[in-house]
């Protein structure tokens, strides 16, 4: 056991010095500690999969007022034509109901024919809102998707999005007078 014991620290001893520098991504390696350890004098970077999983991201953010939603027109084939049509969809509370800088999340799943999986949940809403002006929201968010829905997709986009989770947060950026939208 002692031997076993000393063949290890003989070999971590011999260890290159390389092994605990700060990587670039010049080195011509792949960028990441390979050794972890709280006595390091270096942060404690394990190596992980790419963050991204299988679930969508989107950002609505708020129109002038005289834009109305529209439902999609043709077949969608992308997820950046799915995106541009949930955008087009979104309609904020008139001027008088809104709330300046007013944010809502609403995490959905879709069919393969497009209607929407199950109930939507709405997983975030801006700190502080009334009770009025979060209602008034989701009932926003309510209409855009009752809008759009079913979304025309194409078998291919159908079957790869079918059950797929999308999270949509939804941003009225427009001023409180109503004079138009920040891109």
């Amino acid at each position: 056991m002692r031997a076993a014991a000393l063949v290890v620290a003989i070999a971590c001893l011999g260890a290159p010095a390389s092994a605990h520098t700060t990587c670039s991504m010049l080195d011509g390696r792949p960028c990441a500690p390979s050794v972890c350890s709280v006595f390091d004098s270096e942060p404690c970077r394990p190596e992980y999969g790419h963050p991204i999983g299988q679930d969508l991201r989107l950002t609505v953010q708020g129109r002038g007022a005289d834009r109305q939603g529209r439902k999609p027109e043709r077949p969608l084939n992308t997820i950046e034509d799915v995106f541009a049509a949930l955008r087009g969809c979104w309609t904020p509370p008139p001027a008088a109901e809104a709330r300046p800088g007013m944010e809502i999340s609403v995490r959905l799943s879709f069919t393969r024919s497009g209607e929407i999986m199950g109930e939507p949940r709405f997983t975030f809403v801006t700190p502080g809102t009334s009770s009025a002006h979060r209602a008034t929201y989701q009932r926003a968010v309510a209409a855009a998707l009752n809008l759009c829905t079913p979304l025309p997709f194409t078998d291919g986009l159908g079957g790869a999005l079918a059950g797929r989770p999308i999270s949509i947060r939804f941003i009225d950026t427009r001023n409180q007078r109503g004079a138009g939208a920040t891109p």
